[in-house]
């Protein structure tokens, strides 16, 4: 259960707090003043922390300010801090949420108040562990694993690129880590603080999207039933990832052209220039020139699109990094399913390195995965023969 410090130089305020928290099953710790309160938060973990303003020795806000300091000097996470104001100190009380203080609650005090604060603050912190976690993973998840010659050439081109606002054109086959590849080039930029929309433009029938880029006005069309922003405009300030962008068809081509050209889009069945701020990323696992002399694809939006163009190299031709993946695999896919990280043996690994992996890196880690699932302790030669089909 979560654990508390009340931090108050009021005995009968203190025991009144301890006794109805830990009636809801908290466990409760007490100081008298802020400084005894600032020893106690510094060397223990709290989930949540009550202190009154008013206090000899150390003040409320002074205890704020103290613990914000002191628990970044530990570079260790905060609790959320309420404060407690007396009736009529209501600025005091601001002054504390402008220091960082999560909320406050007034003297005499509400039990109903008291109990949904202390609620929505331990979800509050439970939600920012959580973000961290997933932030955690989804970068692990966008890492790119492998030091041959060719993936260190797509880590260099990368590291020059992502800083500018150039457009980008991501090519190669299916499987081999094209979206890693955009993610990191949002990650790495200036609008890494942006949002990063992606849209698979092969995924959606091309009588939507245009809709689905450019968003559409009211009663556009028989089920426009309300305005709806396009990936356009919720990109705005940040990153659009388009990915097999060769599928789309050449109407919405035009306008994506425009858009690239002039900075605006406009919605379908409206007649209002909107401005928008974005850099686009794209990728194909075509190849666009031969899509051009074919008729399928506009020139004009290849060079829009292609000021810098990446490569990412089939698995075949970066067979060195595959143990690399393999492990970092491993290590991934056990933690998901919650399981001790299995050890795969060596001629395992040379196993999967001479297979010819035409589905690249994802086909890899279908593979891998299955293997986890369906080996014992070890990941050994005869399991890879078992259940690898070359």
């Amino acid at each position: 259960m979560a654990k508390i410090l009340i931090i108050d130089d009021e005995r009968a305020i203190r025991n009144t707090l301890k006794e109805i928290l830990e009636f809801e099953g908290y466990t409760v710790e007490v100081a008298e003043n802020g400084r005894i309160g600032l020893e106690r938060a510094l060397s223990s973990t709290f989930d949540l922390i009550f202190t009154d303003i008013k206090m000899p020795e150390m003040d409320g806000l002074e205890f704020l300010n103290a613990y914000h300091e002191g628990m970044s000097q530990q570079n260790n996470e905060e609790a959320p801090v309420v404060v407690i104001t007396g009736h009529g100190s209501v600025e005091s009380a601001v002054e504390s949420l402008k220091g960082g203080a999560f909320d406050f609650i007034q003297k005499p005090l509400d039990l109903n108040r008291l109990l949904v604060t202390t609620k929505h603050a331990l979800d509050h912190k439970q939600l920012v562990q959580e973000t961290k976690v997933l932030r955690k993973k989804i970068g692990k998840r966008n890492q790119m694993i492998g030091e041959s010659a060719a993936i260190s050439r797509v880590r260099a081109i990368i590291d020059k690129v992502a800083p500018t606002e150039a457009r980008v054109l991501i090519t190669g086959p299916n499987g081999t880590g094209k979206e890693v590849v955009a993610h990191l080039l949002h990650q790495q930029s200036q609008r890494a603080n942006g949002p990063m929309v992606e849209v698979n433009c092969a995924a959606i029938p091309a009588e939507l999207i245009e809709s689905e880029l450019f968003g559409h006005e009211k009663g556009s069309f028989t089920s426009a039933v309300k305005q709806r922003k396009g990936k356009f405009e919720l990109a705005d300030g940040g990153t659009l990832f388009m990915d097999e962008i060769g599928d789309m068809s050449l109407s919405a081509q035009a306008k994506v052209l425009r858009a690239l050209q002039e900075n605006k889009i406009t919605r379908v069945g409206g007649d209002r220039d909107i401005p928008v701020d974005v850099r686009v990323v794209a990728a194909t696992n075509k190849d666009i020139r031969h899509e051009i002399a074919l008729g399928h694809f506009r020139e004009d939006l290849y060079h829009r699109l292609s000021v810098i163009e990446i490569d990412v190299p089939p698995l075949r031709e970066r067979r060195c990094d595959i143990s690399l993946l393999v492990d970092h695999f491993i290590e991934e896919i056990c933690s998901s399913h919650a399981l001790a990280t299995k050890r795969i043996d060596n001629e395992a690994v040379a196993m999967l390195s001479d297979m010819p992996w035409t589905g690249n890196i994802r086909e890899l880690h279908n593979v891998v995965e299955r293997l986890i699932i369906l080996s014992d302790e070890r990941i050994t030669a005869n399991t890879v023969r078992l259940y690898c089909h070359a």
